[in-house]
């Protein structure tokens, strides 16, 4: 008997002798299940919000702060309804994605993205550097405490 005959012989017998079935032999592989209890903790959440008064950005503000949600912010119909009470919560998400080294920045007219530390929202030179954005989504308006004031 050669020596990878004996190599063999004495691998088989110990698969035997561990229980592993015929199958798993012959398949080369091991088929692990799928479930996970980190499922809501690993994966980033991109999520929707309306902010139709001041109140309503605590849920915004606790996701952010959980440090796995993107948050894409409607202001319109607080931005209809009172501008004073925007410029307050605009003010707020700032300071909290200051607080947890996240970013903000407006896109268009009507929306805000506020992102926690793992994310940067992109800004072009061009972005940066027009006093009055165009109706373009595309449009990235930076939300800084000079204009808060």
């Amino acid at each position: 008997m050669g020596f990878f005959s004996k190599l063999k012989s004495r691998f088989a017998t110990s698969e035997t002798a561990s229980g592993a079935s015929g199958e798993e032999r012959e398949e080369g592989y091991v088929e692990l299940g799928t479930d996970s209890d980190t499922e809501g903790k690993s994966k980033v959440t991109v999520r929707p919000f309306v902010i139709e008064t001041f109140e309503q950005i605590k849920p915004i503000l606790d996701s952010l702060r959980e440090g796995h949600t993107i948050a894409l912010i409607n202001i319109r119909p607080l931005k209809d309804k009172d501008l004073v009470e925007l410029k307050r919560a605009i003010n707020k998400l700032k300071k909290t994605c200051d607080a947890v080294e996240g970013d903000i920045a407006g896109f268009g007219e009507d929306w805000i993205a506020a992102v926690p530390s793992f994310a940067h929202i992109y800004r072009t030179k061009e972005t940066k550097e027009k006093v009055k954005p165009a109706e373009d989504v595309s449009e990235v308006t930076e939300y800084g405490s000079e204009e808060m004031q």
